[in-house]
């Protein structure tokens, strides 16, 4: 967990080191829409396992910039982001192939763990999460 925040937090500083000197530089972030997960079937209790989350890419102008990761008690929320760059130039592209990224996830003392995988909003503006539990042995 300390790891994902240390990442998001280093391509922050990164895209905004980078994109200092330059003042047309127009960029943003966003969260893009969760569309597959690959979660083991259980948790071994002290252990660290991967987990790959798909989603696709709106446009060129978007890029992989790291997770938006909140826990509360054993619940984990989790949404990708993207930075968008140029966002005049941009081109959609076709929803064809998926992009795999993948974070560690250290299992601690919980029974079980529960991750909402964020799927975008509904036509009422509700966030909408794909809901998994993960059962955690010995």
């Amino acid at each position: 967990m300390r790891m994902i925040k240390k990442i998001l937090a280093f391509s922050l500083v990164m895209a905004l080191v980078g994109c200092s000197g330059d003042d047309n530089t127009n960029f943003f972030y966003e969260l893009v829409s969760i569309e597959e997960v690959v979660l083991p079937e259980v948790f071994n209790r002290g252990e660290t396992h991967k987990i790959t989350v798909s989603y696709f890419r709106p446009s060129d102008c978007h890029s992989f910039a790291g997770f938006d990761y909140n826990r509360l008690g054993n619940e984990r929320t989790v949404a990708v982001v993207n930075v968008i760059v140029d966002q005049e130039n941009c081109r959609t592209i076709e929803r064809v192939d998926l992009i795999d990224v993948s974070f560690d996830f250290l299992v601690g003392q919980e029974e079980s763990y529960i991750f909402r995988f964020w799927q975008g909003k509904n036509e009422n503006g509700d966030n909408q999460f794909l809901t998994k539990e993960v059962p955690v042995v010995q």
